[in-house]
């Protein structure tokens, strides 16, 4: 039986800002239903791949399929529509609006998004904070709020940057058992991510990014024995 079509098809992807060449033919999948990290040092080119992806980085070449499509031609209000939503590592908080209006709003894109209630389910602190500038949360809720805002919107596939980056660990273990459920809901998700032991709890594979490019590809069951490669990749 032929394997079946990946979700997100990237191949030979390149990106610039400005004269600076930052992508060198980035190659990966992700299928329907996985939860995907991209793993490397700092400055190697992951968040540009996802922001590449989104349409953010206008300067890009090669391929980016998406169910079936090529998004390199659209804008990315377009590919936002086609079922894709960016959760950045800056969160986006409107610090003129309350708790609720950030929520509200994204438009859902397509059907199949999450009401308030559920995301109230997942993110119980947001529920009492309903009514908060969205500014005067702490980190940790910022960061529900960030990736409860893009639930509503009905995307297929959720591409979160650096979701646990200077959270306590406490908060890093509750958005790690959101993206296991968001996961069992039959979400797709890529996530950039420095801390592999977080990694390692949520995620069916890693691909590493070293200079701009994948250079290799390791299955959540083959850490262990790939330990040491992955350390030296990382540098820890």
């Amino acid at each position: 039986m032929p394997e079946a079509r990946p979700l997100l098809a990237v191949a030979n992807l390149e990106a610039w800002y400005g004269e600076s060449h930052v992508l060198h033919g980035v190659t990966f999948d992700v299928q329907l239903g996985e939860v995907v990290t991209l793993l490397g040092r700092n400055g190697v080119g992951k968040t540009t791949t996802l922001k590449a992806i989104m349409g953010i980085v206008e300067a890009r070449t090669g391929s980016v399929r998406f169910d079936g499509r090529e998004l390199t031609t659209l804008p990315s209000n377009v590919i936002a529509r086609a079922g894709i939503a960016f959760c950045p590592e800056e969160r986006g908080i409107f610090s003129s609006l309350d708790v609720r209006e950030n929520l509200l709003l994204p438009p859902q894109v397509r059907p199949g998004g999450l009401d308030l209630d559920r995301i109230f389910t997942l993110f119980p602190n947001l529920r009492e904070r309903l009514n908060s500038q969205g500014t005067k949360l702490s980190g940790g809720e910022q960061q529900m709020l960030a990736i409860g805002r893009i639930l509503r919107t009905g995307a297929k596939l959720l591409l979160l940057d650096e979701p646990t980056e200077g959270l306590a660990p406490v908060i890093v273990q509750q958005i790690g058992a959101v993206i296991r459920t968001l996961k069992q809901k039959g979400f797709t998700i890529l996530l950039v991510e420095q801390n592999f032991h977080f990694a390692a709890t949520i995620a069916d594979r890693h691909y590493i990014v070293e200079h701009g490019r994948v250079v290799d590809m390791i299955r959540n069951d083959q850490l262990n024995e790939k330990l040491e490669k992955l350390k030296e990749y990382l540098g820890v």
